[in-house]
């Protein structure tokens, strides 16, 4: 890929800032605006070969859930049959790196970049993500010298835990990684980031990490004992909130909450505003970035034909409440996050009203093998809500539609259900099956 060239005819690719075993990272221009944009391109055929498409897909769905100030943006995803382009914000200023390599920084200088890391790590925390991988390569600065948290390819999704409530996947860099990590025994992902913003916190003061030996297992050893000490100049308080960020003891360490009502942590620090509108990323479905045939998946409603899904017996008798077992294994939320109706209008009609609807409550649309796709463009609680609506073919008159939430929160799904998606489809709904009470 040669300086000059134009992607997609919507961006011109400048000088290449930097590249890994499977991407490399552009600046590029918008030919529609000007502004600069970062674009990250990735190898398919390299991806595929080592198993990473779903670490990928993880990427995409991270940088998605987690958008605000002091994170790098994700603006859209798009790809051809060989590479996958994320195109992101450019960020202008650098690594933070860079700057504490040419020496300690002044203290409210160091407590501000900390009160921007902790702010936007916490909120990725309120959102299920974890880095996994902080450090000051990782950090970036923009024009006006604030901070801005990128690369989340390590990072985890709260469904990513096991049944015992933990991660372990042994991952991040030697001198940042947290002490249950190296363990091996499972970790608490929000536990684990603490730890590593502690440290990023010491050398942003100190020059240098707390734990550096050149020998690698020695290091190790003074990780796990929490085993380090701090410069003379250090102010007492940070002292005092230091040693309590890096307890090798996880149930012990204090917690974001804790950190953020520390006297130290909180002089001059000012809360982010977050814009009540936020633009989404417009590529809708993650799997298209991986589909052989793909462009540019940008566009708001694609007219694609659905081909309803087929259902023989086993599957009837699988959709029927009375054979509904999911009860005996789900635990502790009980709120339905699937519903069905059946109806006799033809399949052509169902995806017209969902269509319909969509259009009426601007979400965007994706249609695939039998299933209409429908995402939020506004962001919930729980990052943009979205809903699957599966159409199934008992016989040519007679149709089983299954809508349930894809991603989102709970609660917002439920009020768009019975505040939209139900009244707007009571026209062509024979039944409403799989709750508590039948809708008409």
């Amino acid at each position: 890929m040669e300086k000059g060239n134009v992607l997609m005819q919507k961006y011109e690719l400048g000088k290449l800032l930097g590249q890994g075993t499977f991407a490399k990272v552009y600046h590029a221009r918008n030919l529609a605006d000007g502004n600069s944009v970062a674009i990250k391109v990735i190898d398919k055929e390299k991806i595929l070969k080592v198993g990473m498409i779903e670490q990928i897909k993880r990427e995409i769905a991270v940088m998605r859930l987690v958008r605000r100030p002091n994170i790098v943006e994700l603006h859209e995803v798009m790809a051809t049959k060989a590479k996958i382009y994320f195109v992101m914000e450019f960020v202008r200023g650098g690594e933070l790196f860079n700057k504490v390599a040419k020496g300690k920084l002044k203290e409210d200088l160091a407590r501000r970049y900390f009160q921007q890391l902790i702010s936007a790590v916490d909120f990725c925390h309120s959102r299920g993500v974890y880095h996994r991988d902080l450090k000051l390569e990782n950090l970036l600065l923009d024009e006006n010298g604030d901070l801005k948290i990128t690369d989340f390819g390590l990072s985890a999704l709260a469904e990513c835990r096991r049944n015992d409530g933990l991660l372990h996947t042994l991952c991040g860099t030697p001198a940042y990684v947290a002490p249950e990590v190296i363990h091996k025994k499972g970790y608490d992902g929000a536990k684990a980031d603490i730890w590593s913003c502690g440290v990023i916190l010491f050398v942003l003061l100190a020059g240098y990490p707390p734990f550096h030996d050149p020998n690698l297992m020695e290091m190790y050893r003074k990780i796990t004992k929490g085993d380090f000490k701090c410069p003379q100049w250090f102010p007492p308080e940070v002292r005092k909130l230091l040693s309590k960020v890096l307890d090798p003891n996880p149930n012990s360490r204090i917690t974001m909450a804790r950190i953020m009502e520390n006297s130290w942590f909180k002089k001059g620090f000012k809360p982010v505003e977050i814009a009540k509108k936020q633009k989404q990323a417009p590529c809708d479905d993650i799997d298209a970035a991986f589909d052989s045939t793909a462009a540019d998946c940008s566009s708001a409603v694609e007219k694609i034909q659905v081909k309803p899904t087929c259902l023989n017996a086993f599957d009837i008798i699988s959709l029927s409440p009375g054979f509904d077992l999911s009860g005996l294994f789900e635990k502790g939320n009980n709120m339905k996050q699937e519903s069905r109706f059946t109806t006799t209008k033809p399949a052509s009609t169902i995806i017209s009203k969902l269509e319909e609807i969509a259009q009426a409550e601007k979400f965007m649309v994706k249609k695939k093998d039998g299933t209409v796709k429908l995402r939020g463009s506004k962001e919930g609680r729980k990052g943009q809500l979205g809903i699957d609506a599966e159409i199934f073919e008992v016989t040519p008159s007679f149709y089983v539609v299954e809508v349930k939430k894809s991603s989102g929160d709970t609660l917002e799904y439920q009020k768009f259900c019975n505040q939209d998606l139900k009244p707007s489809l009571k026209d062509i709904v024979w039944v409403w099956q799989g709750e508590q009470q039948p809708q008409l």
